[in-house]
């Protein structure tokens, strides 16, 4: 609808966050107090994906004469500007009748007449936007960061406000229990585990080999099997949307056994995210890897969760070197480092996730989202 400022595809007006806005304040350093006044949102009630989160919510004391300093009203921005490196740059807008305080690494954000605060919020939680603020934050001990001067210098697209409206009712058009499913899944991953690839909490690891060995060429299988293959599956939902009966005699080239034990995952263009949990048995063409996880080390769901995560697939993208048919080479796929949290807590995690009543799902919340269940069960905190 808008495009993006790199290209400004529709030639709309162009310009920074500062001027967009007509206030950006810091909240305050003070902690949470056991029976404070006021509600206190802090840095995990923000999503990655861009929701407010009140599952947590602590409480402070601020004297009156403080109050409009960190106080936060319907309509205003909230961005994190302090958190792990990946989670810097957290963004939504806040929804809510009753004024809260911001803690100290939560910048308020105030827009002024020329953009509407879903737009701003949208376009930050944009994975552009996302791999813009990663870059820009600096690194400190534990944690990063992101100023208020650094965070209005970042440029955006200003389009008109006829069409921002547009956009704001097709956000209040949205189913919002399959909404609410779907973007309150993926946040917490990371939250929870950390990036699977630098591995900050220090879980076990072993590589992709040990814990998920691909299987072996062809089977035991009757003649008249299921083929599935990468067009088979939905892009960026891991959904199975065809498979083929096939002669297994006729096929040309490596097939491989699979069945419901299972991970399939793509080994050609990574950024594409393909990653399905089969509820049957076939066979799969060689543009897929059926994994098989060791039960006593990994989960399947867990393992799905990792391969579909952001940082999983920019690694693999980098992996694929960038040509014209990427693909992620074998030999740096089965050494990827795996991260293993125990494998109870995954296996309750699993269970959870088959306790779902599936109805209530959009049929895009899949495997790639299911990570973010994890806080609710908040069963990998240490």
């Amino acid at each position: 609808m808008f495009g993006l400022p790199i290209d400004n595809v529709k030639c709309f007006k162009k310009g920074t966050i500062r001027e967009v806005v007509s206030e950006v304040k810091y909240g305050t350093s003070k902690p949470a107090t056991i029976g404070g006044k006021y509600p206190y949102l802090r840095m995990n009630n923000i999503t990655y994906e861009g929701q407010l989160d009140l599952t947590d919510l602590k409480f402070i004391d601020i004297p009156d004469k403080e109050i409009e300093k960190c106080v936060v009203r319907k309509g205003d921005v909230l961005f994190n500007r302090t958190n792990s490196k990946e989670l810097v740059g957290k963004t939504c807008v806040f929804n809510i009748d009753t004024p809260m305080v911001i803690a100290g690494y939560i910048i308020r954000v105030k827009v002024n007449e020329k953009v509407i605060p879903e737009y701003l919020s949208t376009f930050l939680n944009l994975k552009y936007s996302k791999n813009i603020l990663f870059e820009m934050c600096k690194a400190a001990i534990g944690q990063a960061n992101i100023n208020a001067q650094e965070l209005q210098d970042i440029e955006i697209i200003i389009p008109p406000m006829s069409l921002q409206l547009k956009f704001l009712d097709l956000l209040h058009q949205t189913d919002k229990s399959k909404f609410v499913c779907y973007s309150n899944f993926k946040s917490q991953f990371i939250e929870m585990f950390g990036c699977p690839v630098t591995n900050p909490l220090g879980w076990e690891t072993s590589t992709m080999m040990r814990v998920a060995p691909e299987t072996q060429y062809k089977g035991d299988f009757n003649s008249d099997v299921w083929l599935l293959n990468l067009d088979m599956i939905e892009q960026n939902t891991g959904i199975v949307i065809d498979k083929v009966m096939v002669s297994i005699d006729t096929v040309k080239g490596s097939v491989f056994t699979f069945d419901k034990d299972y991970v399939l995952y793509s080994k050609l263009r990574p950024y594409l995210n393909k990653v399905v949990l089969p509820d049957d048995r076939g066979f799969a063409t060689s543009e897929l890897i059926p994994l098989k996880p060791d039960i006593n080390l990994l989960n399947r769901v867990f393992l799905a969760c990792l391969l579909r995560s952001d940082q999983f697939v920019e690694y693999a993208t980098k992996l694929s070197g960038g040509s014209r048919m990427p693909r992620v080479p074998m030999k740096e796929f089965r050494n990827f480092p795996c991260i293993l949290p125990p494998i109870n807590l995954q296996n309750q995690f699993a269970a959870f996730v088959q306790q779902v009543d599936k109805s209530k799902l959009s049929e895009h919340v899949t495997y790639n989202s299911l990570g973010d269940m994890l806080v609710n069960l908040n069963l990998f905190r240490r």
